[in-house]
């Protein structure tokens, strides 16, 4: 990860929510999300103060398993993504709202195989949709936020099916809590840590 000040300099503030949205499940269950925007430190710990969240892992999905390993990932060759894998519950937080979240505050979509000075298509932004309502979601929104012009370029994030997530090395788990004072954190994480505060107060979780 290369020291940098990232975020979503392509809209300031909430992006707009999925206007095909349905209501939250009628009753508690959990579902899983695999989304990919950079390094996944910082996605993780946004996703890990949201509401309705029961557990984030940071990982890699896209490539093999026998090239699931960071110092490998990192050469940029493997088809993996870094990753993280979302575990939540529909009553709480709709799929559609974790995307939301995703377009606001966890990465910029419009930023192609990088994030930042984060360069490589480890870092580049994917939806690994787990089911085909999933996708039509995932497609759909992208279609509404690209037609309205939210951000200043189009959106380039992948909407792929999802085959597999392989769980990190354990250093890279929780790292923001882990390493709140560490200097790539510090500017490229917390800020979308205070977006998600600001811009979701409802979703929000300490």
């Amino acid at each position: 990860m290369a020291l940098a000040i990232l975020g979503c300099n392509a809209v300031q503030g909430q992006v707009p929510g999925y206007s095909g949205a349905g209501p939250l499940a009628t009753t508690p269950g959990k579902e899983i999300a695999v989304l990919a925007g950079g390094c996944f430190w910082g996605v993780d710990a946004v996703f890990k103060h949201v509401k309705g969240v029961k557990q984030v892992v940071s990982g890699y999905s896209g490539g093999n398993g026998n090239t699931a390993e960071y110092e490998v990932v990192s050469t940029g060759t493997t088809g993996h993504a870094e990753s993280v894998q979302i575990t939540f519950d529909a009553s709480k937080v709709s799929y559609a709202q974790l995307l939301q979240i995703f377009f606001s505050v966890a990465t910029d979509p419009t930023q192609l195989n990088r994030q930042g000075a984060d360069e490589g298509t480890q870092y580049r932004s994917v939806i690994f949709y787990t089911d085909e309502a999933q996708r039509q979601t995932a497609l759909a929104y992208i279609d509404q936020l690209n037609k309205s012009h939210v951000f200043s370029s189009p959106i380039v994030t992948q909407v792929v099916p999802f085959t597999h997530f392989y769980t990190a090395e354990d250093y890279h788990q929780n790292y923001l809590a882990q390493h709140p004072d560490n200097p790539y954190i510090v500017f490229n994480d917390l800020p979308k840590l205070r977006a998600l505060k600001k811009d979701f107060p409802a979703l929000y979780k300490p």
